[in-house]
C-alpha cells in the first residue's frame, strides 16, 4: 500500500525528459530582453516617436462638403443670367424673322391672274395657319361661302328668266345683281374672315364678331328662300307666282329656293354652326377676353387715340367758349 500513498510528481519531473531539454535548449538567450516597441528593435520603421498626448490633443474633422465662396455664388448667377438672356435672344430673333416672314408674304386671295390689275387682297393657308383640329371645320365654313356665292349668282340668272317671262319684274332683277355685288365680299369679310382668325390666333373677339353676324345672315337666307316679290330673291313664293305663266322659269326659280333653303340648313345643322360653337368653347375664349382683345387692339390703336384726343380738345376749347360768352 505504500507504493499508492507515495506522490508520483515528487520523484519524476516531467520536464526533465531529454526531448523537451533538447528542444528549449536552442532559444537564443536574450529573448526574455526583447521589447518589441523599442526604437532600437524596430530599425528603420520609424526614428522618433509620437507622444500619446500630443496625438490625441485634437479631434478628428470629416469634411463632408465643400463650402461655395460667394465669388463661386456670383459666378453661377452670372452664367445663369447669361443663359437667360441667350435664351431670350433667340426668342427674339425668331419673332423677327416671323414678323419679317409676315411682311414679305404675299396675299393669295382671291386667285386672280398676273396680268390682273386687281391684286389679291388676303391671304390664306390652311395648312400653314389653321390648326390640324380645327382645319376641317375651316374649311367647311370656306365651302359654305363658296356655296353662298354660287347661289346668289344663280339668283341673278333666276330673276333674269323671270324678267324675260314678265317684264313688270325687273326690279327683282336688278335688285338681284345689287345682292350679289354686295353680299359676296361683305359675307367673306364680315363672317368668314372672323371665323378664319378665331381659329388661326384663337381670338375671343373674332368668334364673338363671327356669331354676331352670322345670325344676321341666317335671318337673310330666311328672307331670301321664302322669295318676297320685288325684294330680288327668287324665293318660293315669287316662283309659285310664275308657275302657271311659264314652267320653265318657275323650275329655274324653284332650283335657287331650294339652294337658298340648303343654305339655311348648312347654316343652323350642328356640323357648322353648333359644332364651331363647342369648338369656340372648347379653345376657352370668354367674353372678358374678348373685351380685353378689344380694348388692346382697338383703344391701344393711334388712330382711335389722336381721334379721341382731338375730340377731348374740341369738347373742351367748347366749353371754354361758352364760358367767356
Amino acid at each position: 500500500m505504500s507504493g499508492f500513498d507515495s506522490n508520483p510528481f515528487v520523484d519524476v519531473n516531467p520536464f526533465q525528459d531529454d526531448s523537451i531539454t533538447q528542444a528549449t535548449s536552442g532559444i537564443p538567450e536574450s529573448i526574455g530582453d526583447f521589447n518589441p516597441f523599442s526604437a532600437t528593435e524596430t530599425g528603420n520603421s520609424s526614428d522618433t516617436t509620437i507622444p500619446i498626448s500630443a496625438a490625441s490633443s485634437q479631434p478628428a474633422i470629416l469634411q463632408t462638403s465643400v463650402e461655395h465662396s460667394p465669388q463661386a455664388a456670383a459666378a453661377a448667377g452670372q452664367a445663369n443670367l447669361i443663359k437667360q438672356q441667350e435664351e431670350l435672344e433667340r426668342k427674339a430673333a425668331e419673332l423677327e424673322q416671323k414678323e419679317q416672314e409676315l411682311q414679305n408674304r404675299k396675299n393669295n386671295w382671291p386667285p386672280l391672274p398676273k396680268f390682273s390689275p386687281v391684286k389679291p387682297c388676303f391671304y390664306q393657308d390652311f395648312e400653314e395657319e389653321i390648326p390640324e383640329e380645327y382645319r376641317r371645320i375651316c374649311k367647311r365654313m370656306y365651302y359654305l361661302w363658296m356655296f353662298h356665292s354660287a347661289t346668289l349668282f344663280l339668283n341673278v340668272l333666276a330673276c333674269l328668266a323671270y324678267f324675260t317671262a314678265n317684264t313688270q319684274s325687273g326690279v327683282d332683277f336688278g335688285l338681284s345683281i345689287l345682292w350679289f355685288i354686295l353680299f359676296t365680299p361683305v359675307s367673306f369679310i364680315c363672317w368668314y374672315r372672323p371665323v378664319y382668325k378665331a381659329f388661326r390666333s384663337d381670338s375671343s373677339f373674332s368668334f364673338f364678331f363671327f356669331f354676331f353676324v352670322f345670325f344676321f345672315q341666317v335671318a337673310v337666307y330666311i328672307i331670301q328662300a321664302i322669295g318676297i316679290p320685288r325684294w330680288g330673291n327668287s324665293g318660293w313664293i315669287a316662283s309659285i307666282s310664275v308657275l302657271r305663266a311659264n314652267l320653265a322659269v318657275a323650275v329655274i326659280m324653284m332650283v335657287v329656293a331650294g339652294f337658298f333653303t340648303f343654305n339655311i340648313v348648312c347654316s343652323l345643322q350642328r356640323i357648322f354652326l353648333l359644332f364651331v360653337h363647342s369648338k369656340y368653347r372648347r379653345t376657352g375664349a370668354s367674353f372678358s377676353k374678348a373685351q380685353h382683345e378689344f380694348s388692346q387692339g382697338v383703344l391701344s390703336n393711334r388712330t382711335v387715340q389722336t381721334v379721341a384726343a382731338d375730340a377731348a380738345s374740341s369738347a373742351a376749347q367748347g366749353a371754354f367758349a361758352v364760358q367767356g360768352n
